[in-house]
């Protein structure tokens, strides 16, 4: 098996196009199209990222939500977000996190229990977007 060693890709035709042919050699997926574009988990106190991709900001803003920004801003609002939590390791609590206020350059999310309270701040909260970028 070959080794390729590169510092940067472009495409042929067009520079910020690739394609990957997938598995069964006739479909392809477009790479740049695929690639999560920023992500990011915090842990309780909402006070800091443990760790994240693309992104310079964060703000608590209450019991359960907060607010974000990315470094690098998408094109437009036309992205994808998911996010999940965990409510300090326990099970007997269904979390729902709720992107909210989505901009090309932030966003906001709230995290509550099944019963439609805020949740706890013991969660970790974790987010991944998917889009183009400006």
């Amino acid at each position: 098996m070959a080794t390729l060693k590169t510092n940067t890709l472009t495409g042929t035709s067009t520079a910020g196009s690739i394609a990957v042919t997938g598995e069964g050699g006739s479909a392809t997926t477009n790479l740049q199209q695929g690639l999560c574009k920023a992500w990011f988990q915090v842990e309780t106190d909402f006070s800091a990222f443990s760790d994240s991709f693309n992104m310079s900001g964060l703000t608590d803003a209450g019991t359960g939500a907060l607010n974000y920004a990315y470094t690098s801003s998408f094109g437009n609002i036309s992205y994808s977000v998911t996010a999940s939590a965990n409510e300090g390791g326990r099970n007997t609590t269904v979390i729902i996190v709720e992107p909210t206020g989505l901009a090309t350059g932030s966003g906001e999310l709230s995290s509550c229990q099944s019963s439609g309270t805020n949740a706890l701040s013991d969660n970790s909260i974790g987010l991944q977007a998917i889009g183009d970028l400006a």
